[in-house]
């Protein structure tokens, strides 16, 4: 993946060792996306045991974990900005694999929407320190394709969260399936905080001489808000997530109660979601790296 022309640098990062980091973070963003729509294919199962409705469980899979994920991650991206970002991915991933085995102890609709909440606010410490890292570690004609590999880790998580959920819901219940998929996350963690290097800022951009300090929030807000094309892909973006997100929570309880089929049999909405995704996902990052030679607007 990286260029075998790219040279350490004196760093000790090799092209070796950053296929290493790219490939742990693609890993952790696998288990973002398992933790965060397992909900998905467990939702009628946590309806019937705590007696909730249709209602609270949209609130769980949506609000209560959107709302913090949301506005949480424009601080962490900023402590990304001029603090240790392994460290930052790492307490993260610890914080939201911790809360999301502890949903399968959760007793109540309080406990349960707490640890849905812990769960957004540990995921949302993962992509923009991940993305900053990527970045140093992959020059810009194959950061797309390497942001690209990342990415991937959405769709394969979703495929392991609705197909590996699914089958461990019907053997065992959902609150074993959500330790079963949470406790794995602390270890990788652990990976993250002792095996990747922070590399210095800029370290790929060979036009940048020296790292420039983090500009004030706000100015950059005002920077991003002037240009058309961050407008656009946000509003974009949002418009995605909606229509996804509902799709993705609700489609296997609607094939679980309109056509009788069990959590495993449902779960298998991961296969076209996850490949067609993955390939998706590739294919756009190589595209951009590939046409943005030619035309940096692609």
């Amino acid at each position: 993946m990286a260029d075998s022309q790219q040279r350490p640098g004196g760093d000790g990062i090799t092209p070796g060792y950053a296929n290493y980091v790219l490939g742990l973070l693609f890993v952790a963003y696998v288990f973002n996306f398992v933790d965060r729509q397992i909900l998905g294919i467990l939702l009628d199962s946590i309806k019937a045991d705590l007696h909730l409705s249709d209602s609270v469980m949209g609130l769980l899979t949506g609000t209560a974990f959107a709302v913090f994920y949301a506005t949480l991650g424009l601080p962490i991206a900023r402590l990304a900005d001029v603090w240790v970002r392994r460290t930052i991915i790492a307490l993260g991933l610890a914080l939201w694999s911790g809360m999301t085995a502890f949903s399968g102890r959760a007793e109540n609709l309080v406990q349960l929407a707490c640890a849905r909440i812990g769960v957004g606010v540990g995921e949302a410490a993962l992509s923009p320190p991940a993305h900053s890292l990527i970045s140093d570690y992959f020059p810009p004609e194959r950061r797309a394709t390497a942001l690209g590999i990342y990415a991937v880790g959405i769709h394969v998580g979703t495929l392991f969260g609705f197909k590996g959920g699914g089958m461990l819901d019907d053997a065992f219940g959902w609150r074993t399936t959500f330790l079963v998929v949470g406790l794995p996350g602390l270890l990788l963690a652990l990976l993250v905080r002792f095996t990747v290097k922070e590399p210095k800022r800029g370290r790929t951009d060979p036009s940048r001489a020296a790292p420039m300090p983090a500009p004030p929030v706000l100015e950059v807000l005002r920077h991003l808000l002037k240009q058309p094309s961050f407008v656009l892909l946000s509003i974009a973006m949002g418009l995605t997530a909606f229509a996804g997100y509902a799709f993705s929570v609700w489609a296997p309880t609607f094939l679980r109660r309109a056509h009788g089929w069990s959590s495993g049999e449902a779960g298998d909405l991961g296969w076209p979601i996850g490949i067609g995704g993955a390939l998706g996902s590739i294919l756009a990052g190589w595209l951009a790296d590939r046409l943005g030679r030619r035309d940096p607007r692609w």
